[in-house]
């Protein structure tokens, strides 16, 4: 392994395969596993892949890991010297000029300017100073980075209330490098939380946190210092330790602005020691690239009393000094940077531990294509006015009929070095529109000075599929910041200045992706601009404009839509697993009383004002320490503690009390601190429960709106959710303009579109089935396919089972049929491979015996149903190769008609 987030994606891939073993808090296992929606189909709940990918490493990190140092994880991935360096990026030569001892080569590096300067190692001294966990996760843009944060916030406050004890964070202080970044940083608010944290987790969650977005002018945070589930979002120049930098003209002295200086200095300072007051707490740098750029390296200087060269940090550095300074006042749990980039200068930062690039994202389906689609004009800056009608032409002939399915127009951004340069081609834009009879009205040029109304104009067409303007003419705008999920094209159409990654972060916008878009994205460049972009792409993400160019997407996302949002439920009994305490051969309750020490009363200090030897004043300590308030411990009646006890753990008063009084006397009192102890003696002796079934009458639900995303289209609710699959799929995704009658399929099945069909036998069950319908219609009412919808916030129609690994799991049949009588039969299409594994474990089911099988156990279950309910429910199991067999066909037949 070369990298460091290699190694840790080998060890995490081992540990999901285990199902996140944790003997300490294996809370862990149940949240992760919340993430997958169905373990059949991989289709995942919320979280992208690559957002689970880096929590699961984030995690693993964190509990499995002990939260190591940098240096640490080097040592635990890396335990051979060897390949540690390697991995750390010191070459052989290196390692020589230090006597081949690595204990010294690591003590140069720290202390060392002269050695760090030369051999270029101040990204690594940076990762090995650190004496707190900091790690950088390295997502390209619209992987969705914000989300992820949000995420690994939610499981760290749920464990902290599920283990109070535990290594948990209890607060986060999220950093922005910028007004922009803060803006795009409130999607925060927005998290469906309840999508990743499973029922139990979330309730408590959502009732603690609270969320603070930092304004300017506000002296203070408004939190409760010292208080817990505080997610404190800010920009770095709010609460960062800073020197006032005072600007005056001439040689005059600016009293006022050093005054003005001074004052937002120590607003910044009180903020921040309202965060330092809070406990466990965790830091994330969102965009830290900025951290990490080039301003991570500062600059050389000669000391002007030594003459030796220096390094002196700068720029963003200060929040490292903030951070510096809350790891000192606070405990500080973890940092964490979140950035789209593992790359500093084309060489790896050692930080990252997760790595999702663009080339992974294009892949899958988070971003969009650009396969066949850079486009590099071989004209020059003075050929500009040709340049940019050319590429306004070639956008509308290609995208001005293109639309995203929320009806979004395809938007082209060009980006412009300086307003004169902006102003001088806006006709050659204008007239280009005029020669495809377009008006100027869908054209928008914006720049950092631009009016507060076009600046909105502007955000708008990233949020408002209505917004009017299809061109913008941007001048300093449009990169960090900007989410356009419209712009299908960006065009560089002179040279632009090449810092901060600017081409990179201009040329790539349009690449952000969304769920049933299907058309690529498209780039427009000059040769100067091509050869800045290929710097900028090796440099930040390690790839090449010829490797983005070939790049295919692997999977696919869509939006699927409810149709039928109100279908009746189905009506069955079921039979329930219950626990009930056992009736027959308890003894009646009884305590002793425990033998604990009662706890220290409050203690009392005695202080004096002393003056030391440096003149300053200050309180001392005079006492000898072991005075204390005369108070008894709290106590209560046998009766109100009898009460306590019973309400607590489910048991009649009136048998607590007895045993009170047994073991305290009738007219006692009882310690508040015996409560926990009795309680203990309680569970030891009534934790005796036993097994049974129950019948219930249970209203199954096909479809819950209420698990939907909903938004208001011509005034109506529509519901939507998003579904991702692997593109060789593609063609299994139905629509009803893909059968072949589409209003009989409207009106008999497609409860929602399209269906995400996992063979090509459900697929053609459907057109079969849909078929029959032609002439018996009105016996049915409905062909929904159900196997595509697993969620249990989406439906209801789930059979538990318990698995080979003793685990209860979820299983949802392919089809449902009802007939105009009420009875429905329920249908799984199965490989032929499993039908000896399904015939045994039925045979098995008859004669009362439990199945074997993991396939059987999934049709025994659905069979269990079908007998509780033979006048409402009828369960069949077909099965197919690469076609359905006939065999299974004449069973539907007769169920569809009344057989």
């Amino acid at each position: 392994m070369s990298y460091l987030y290699q190694a840790l994606s080998d060890r995490v891939d081992t540990w999901r395969t285990e199902n996140y073993p944790c003997a300490d808090y294996p809370a862990i296992r149940e949240i992760l596993e919340f993430a997958v929606e169905d373990d059949q189909s991989s289709q995942l709940r919320y979280l992208r892949r690559a957002q689970l990918r880096a929590l699961e490493t984030y995690w693993y990190l964190r509990l499995i890991l002990g939260t190591p140092t940098i240096p640490e994880l080097y040592a635990e991935l890396f335990p051979k010297r060897q390949e540690r360096l390697r991995a750390m990026g010191v070459g052989a030569k290196l390692f020589e000029e230090t006597d081949y001892d690595y204990d010294v080569l690591v003590e140069r590096i720290k202390t060392d300017n002269t050695f760090v300067r030369t051999h270029q190692l101040e990204s690594l001294r940076e990762s090995l100073t650190l004496d707190y966990a900091s790690y950088i996760l390295a997502l390209a843009m619209g992987a969705g980075k914000t989300i992820l944060m949000g995420s690994i916030v939610a499981t760290e406050f749920a464990l902290a209330q599920e283990y109070p004890d535990g290594p948990f964070v209890q607060n986060a202080l999220i950093f922005a490098p910028g007004k922009t970044i803060l803006s795009a940083l409130r999607e925060l608010a927005d998290v469906p939380y309840e999508r990743i944290l499973p029922p139990r987790f979330h309730k408590p969650f959502a009732a603690s946190l609270k969320l603070t977005f930092t304004r300017d002018g506000d002296k203070q945070i408004p939190i409760v210092w010292g208080s817990s589930f505080n997610i404190i979002v800010t920009n770095t120049e709010k609460i960062r330790i800073q020197k006032p930098n005072v600007r005056s003209g001439g040689g005059q002295i600016a009293l006022l602005a050093g005054t003005k200086a001074e004052e937002a200095a120590e607003l910044a300072n009180l903020r921040l020691q309202a965060i330092a007051s809070l406990p466990h707490l965790a830091v994330f740098s969102d965009e830290a690239h900025h951290t990490y750029g080039q301003k991570l390296l500062g600059k050389w200087e000669k000391d002007k009393d030594t003459g030796e060269e220096i390094f002196k940090a700068d720029g963003i550095k200060k929040v490292r000094r903030t951070i510096d300074y809350l790891a000192q006042e606070t405990n500080l749990i973890v940092v964490v940077n979140a950035t789209g980039t593992p790359y500093f200068e084309r060489q790896p930062l050692r930080d990252v531990v997760v790595w999702y690039g663009l080339g992974e994202g294009i892949r899958d389906g988070v971003l969009k294509e650009l396969a066949n689609n850079i486009k590099v004009f071989d004209l020059d800056d003075g050929e500009a006015d040709s340049l940019v009608s050319s590429v306004v032409t070639d956008f509308i002939d290609d995208y001005w009929p293109v639309s995203l399915p929320n009806g979004a127009p395809a938007r082209l951004a060009i980006y412009f070095p300086n307003i004169e340069t902006r102003d001088e081609l806006r006709a050659a834009v204008e007239s280009a529109l005029a020669l495809r009879g377009l008006g100027t009205d869908t054209v928008l040029a914006v720049d950092g000075k631009s009016p507060e109304a076009v600046r909105q104009a502007f955000y708008a067409t990233g949020s408002d599929p209505s917004a009017p303007h299809r061109i913008l003419l941007l001048v300093n705008m449009g990169t960090e910041g900007w989410n356009c999920p419209s712009l299908f094209a960006t065009a560089l159409v002179r040279k632009l200045a090449n810092s901060n990654n600017f081409v990179l972060q201009a040329a790539t916008r349009c690449l952000r992706q969304v769920p049933g878009n299907r058309h690529p994205a498209r780039v427009y460049l000059t040769p100067s601009n091509r050869k800045t972009l290929e710097s900028q792409l090796a440099e930040t993400y390690g790839t090449s404009l010829k490797e983005l160019d070939a790049q295919q997407a692997e999977r696919v996302e869509k939006e699927i839509v409810l149709h039928k949002p109100h279908l009746p439920p189905l009506l069955i009994k079921k039979r329930v697993l219950r626990y009930r305490r056992k009736e027959t051969g308890i003894a009646p309750l009884s305590f002793t009383i425990p033998d604990v020490a009662a706890p220290a009363a409050p203690g009392i200090q005695t202080l004096d004002i002393v003056e030391t030897a440096s003149g300053k004043t200050t309180l001392q300590r005079v006492d000898a320490g072991d005075d204390s308030l005369p108070a008894a411990p709290p106590e209560r009646d046998v009766y109100a503690a009898a009460a306590e006890l019973a309400a607590n753990y489910h048991l009649e008063t009136r048998a607590v009390l007895a045993a009170l009084r047994i073991a305290y006397g009738t007219d006692s009192l009882v310690p508040d601190h015996h409560l926990d102890h009795l309680g203990k003696q309680i569970e030891t002796q009534r934790a005796q429960y036993e097994e049974h079934y129950e019948e219930v009458d249970v209203a199954v639900a096909l479809v819950k709106p209420d698990g939907f995303d909903q938004r208001e289209k011509n005034g109506a609710t529509v519901y939507t959710a998003r579904i991702s699959f692997a593109k060789e799929r593609e063609a299994l995704y139905k629509t009803a303009r893909d059968t072949a009658d589409e209003t009989l399929a409207r009106a008999s099945s497609f409860h929602y579109e399209g269906y995400n069909f996992d063979s090509g036998p459900e697929a053609e069950f459907l057109d079969w089935t849909l078929a029959l319908l032609k002439k018996e219609a009105h016996r049915i009412e409905g062909l929904w396919f159900t196997g595509g919808l697993t969620d249990p916030s989406k439906t209801d129609l789930c059979a538990e089972y318990l698995g080979e690994d003793g685990r209860w799991h979820r299983y949802t049949p392919d089809f449902v049929l009802r007939r105009a009588d009420g009875k429905h039969l329920v249908v799984e299409i199965k490989k032929d491979s499993f039908s000896p594994d399904i015939a045994a474990d039925m045979e098995r089911f008859a004669k009362g015996d439990e199945p074997q099988t993991p396939e059987g156990r999934k049709a025994v279950a659905l069979k269990r149903w079908e007998a509780l309910n033979p006048d409402t429910l009828a369960y069949h199991v077909m099965f197919a190769d690469t076609q359905l067999a006939d065999a299974g066909k004449q069973q539907v037949r007769d169920f569809i008609l009344g057989k």
